[in-house]
């Protein structure tokens, strides 16, 4: 079993901490859950012999379930990032039965509930100041997969000369993620209602490109 060796007294191991038997899935699960804390607290540069050492287990029983640190922050990455896109976002954005201001108000309110928090705004940062392609390989999803139809939808509605642009629905985007950033980077308190500062946000993009808020 792949956590067989795990289940006696690590005597002479890098902890000698006695682990707890555990399902291979479960032990699996346990430590991507440990990495995600891991990682957002030290950075991506955290050392996997520490990792282990917070787990309780060998660094070699780590490297029996991720054979390399590359792979575990993998699985950090689909559990943190893209395990929280809903697949039916996409659909809901699109749905021009729907005025575009409810659509963007329901997704926003979703997606800022997963994002305001330590873990993801942190694991984040380091990545893009570590120069890892974990965050870079998220935008260019949520670019994929959100940004770009949104910017159709609001080219559909726009009753302006100058079309919308990527750089508009960026700034839109990156407007509403600041306020996490504030919070859980700079250490600065959030705005009382982030909801309302969401909303508020929406509004000037759609007032901007001549679009009616029932539209």
């Amino acid at each position: 079993m792949m956590d067989g060796q795990a289940e006696r007294p690590a005597s002479g191991g890098e902890n000698g901490a006695i682990r707890k038997r555990l399902p291979p899935a479960e032990r699996r699960q346990q430590i991507i859950d440990e990495a995600v804390r891991f990682f957002a607290e030290v950075g991506l540069e955290g050392k996997t012999r520490e990792l282990a050492r917070r787990l309780g287990v060998t660094q070699s029983l780590l490297f029996n379930y991720f054979a390399t640190k590359d792979e575990l922050i993998d699985a950090v990455y689909e559990k943190v990032y893209i395990g929280r896109l809903s697949p039916d976002w996409p659909e809901r954005l699109t749905d021009r039965s729907v005025p575009l201001r409810y659509r963007l108000l329901a997704f926003y309110t979703e997606y800022s509930a997963l994002i305001f928090e330590r873990e993801w705004m942190r694991i984040f940062m380091f990545s893009g100041l570590d120069g890892a392609s974990l965050n870079r390989r998220y935008l260019k999803h949520l670019g994929d997969v959100i940004l770009h139809p949104l910017l159709a939808e609001t080219n559909a509605l726009a009753r302006t000369n100058t079309p919308p642009k990527m750089e508009d629905v960026w700034n839109l985007h990156g407007g509403i993620v600041y306020i996490g950033i504030r919070q859980h980077i700079y250490r600065m308190p959030e705005p009382p209602k982030p909801q309302e500062e969401i909303a508020r946000a929406i509004d000037k993009y759609l007032l901007f490109f001549g679009i009616d808020p029932g539209d």
